[in-house]
């Protein structure tokens, strides 16, 4: 049977997150019926990650094993068809029999979106971070730099997060101005924790609002203690980006939570 590599875009502000759960409609569950519904029988998809409810992608990666008989235009032109307007597949193609898109991941990359200006946004209510006050967006700048390398990333994981051990390497940590006053938070590393990018974006707004400077955050990352940190950013304003790839496994120990 084919393997096929999938590349989701979703908003999810009407899900669970990306993940089956009893509580609600998640992006898995209507991607496996739609599938189902092409195929003839129940499908299973494997992700490069799990998003938490309302945050969105743009280059979430699945996998799964498909039927011979199909074209893989029909993993394209057909799922589309089926699938609801806050769900699209951007791209499909056949892969390695064995590929795994969590295992192989060489990293991913997050963008973080606030919106910065004086007055509410009725149209960047489920896609930004309001927040009203101006930010020290230079300082945001500075702070930044300090969470660049690898690093034990106690301090910005969430309190029930399973990974077995906090090191992580950060290959991109900057602030993106665009009009409007629209900001972005670009983050890129080999692996996550659980809620870490919201975390780190959270205490890297209260350096903006200058109520910390840009040091504490090498303070609070030497501290590996999250009540320290600064709150977790609200989950809307987050988006997966893109998915990184190599030839093979990833070789570094450092899996996702």
């Amino acid at each position: 049977m084919p393997r096929v590599k999938l590349v989701l875009e979703y908003d999810g502000t009407n899900y669970v997150g990306w993940q089956i759960q009893d509580n609600g409609p998640s992006v898995q569950g209507r991607l496996q019926r739609a599938l189902g519904e092409l195929v003839g029988h129940p499908v299973q998809v494997q992700a490069a990650g799990r998003t938490d409810s309302g945050v969105h992608a743009r280059g979430q990666v699945v996998a799964f094993d498909a039927p011979p008989h199909l074209p893989m235009k029909a993993f394209f032109m057909g799922l589309n068809g089926s699938l609801p307007d806050d769900i699209a597949v951007v791209s499909a193609e056949e892969v390695a029999p064995d590929f795994d898109p969590r295992r192989w991941s060489q990293g991913k990359r997050y963008r973080y979106r606030v919106s910065n200006r004086r007055s509410r946004s009725p149209l960047r209510r489920h896609t930004h971070w309001e927040v009203f006050l101006p930010l020290n967006r230079e300082a945001m700048r500075e702070g930044l730099t300090h969470l660049l390398g690898r690093h034990d990333f106690s301090a910005f994981r969430a309190s029930d997060c399973q990974a077995a051990h906090a090191m992580r390497e950060l290959r991109r940590a900057e602030l993106l101005e665009h009009a409007d006053d629209e900001l972005e938070v670009v983050i890129e590393g080999t692996a996550f924790l659980k809620h870490m990018v919201r975390n780190l974006v959270g205490s890297v707004v209260e350096v903006g609002r200058n109520r910390q400077k840009p040091d504490w955050l090498r303070t609070v990352l030497e501290g590996r203690d999250r009540t320290k940190a600064g709150p977790t950013a609200p989950a809307h304003g987050l988006m997966l980006d893109e998915v990184f790839y190599g030839a093979g496994p990833r070789r570094d120990g450092d899996d996702d939570d």
